[in-house]
């Protein structure tokens, strides 16, 4: 190809693609306010919202769990597991933050509301007694919180890719926590398991 044949296919590219600069910009200027909520978002906003404030509940309720499991702890490898817990506990608290920062993104609000935390999550509070305790009411919570992201990204799909990523990062989190906790039990750090 010679320059002057690749400048004419170039002057014919050009007018489509300022179209679409044109179209973006037109839209971007469109309910701008709405922040990152923009014309293409295609995601249903409102139970986006709601299951995002489940998520939140149910890692605030987790972070809770995790922090008197690390306190409470006893037994010859309680400080093990205790370190575990409260591992755990700040992985939790990091992913509520990034749960809040994304409804705010998509103009919704958190509910930190500690009247709403325990009948929104889908985690149950559970104390537990024993170390075998904690560490099995840990895993059963990991592991609820896992199929919930799993539900909730194949709901998102492609929908909100934004939303998406921020669940499969956690999702990846909560695995590997339940690995952990399946290992303590697994390798006998908790009598009575």
């Amino acid at each position: 190809m010679t320059k002057q044949q690749v400048s004419a296919e170039e002057q014919m590219k050009t007018p489509e693609i300022q179209a679409d600069v044109y179209g973006m910009r037109v839209r971007a200027r469109q309910n701008a306010a709405q922040g990152a909520v923009t014309s293409r978002y295609s995601a249903h906003l409102t139970t986006v919202l709601k299951r995002l404030n489940d998520a939140l509940a149910t890692e605030l309720v987790g972070v809770l769990r995790y922090r008197r499991h690390h306190f409470t702890a006893r037994g010859v490898f309680s400080p093990a597991v205790a370190a575990e817990f409260l591992v755990h506990s700040n992985e939790g608290l990091a992913h509520a933050d990034h749960l809040a920062a994304r409804m705010v993104q998509l103009g919704g609000e958190p509910d930190f509301s500690p009247d709403n935390l325990v009948r929104r999550s889908q985690a149950e509070y559970v104390e537990g007694a024993t170390l075998a305790e904690m560490i099995t009411e840990n895993l059963v919570a990991e592991r609820i919180a896992i199929d919930s992201h799993r539900d909730f990204i194949q709901y998102i799909g492609d929908q909100d890719p934004g939303t998406r990523r921020l669940l499969e990062s956690i999702l990846a989190a909560e695995e590997a926590h339940a690995g952990a906790l399946a290992a303590l039990l697994k390798d006998g750090c908790a009598p009575g398991a």
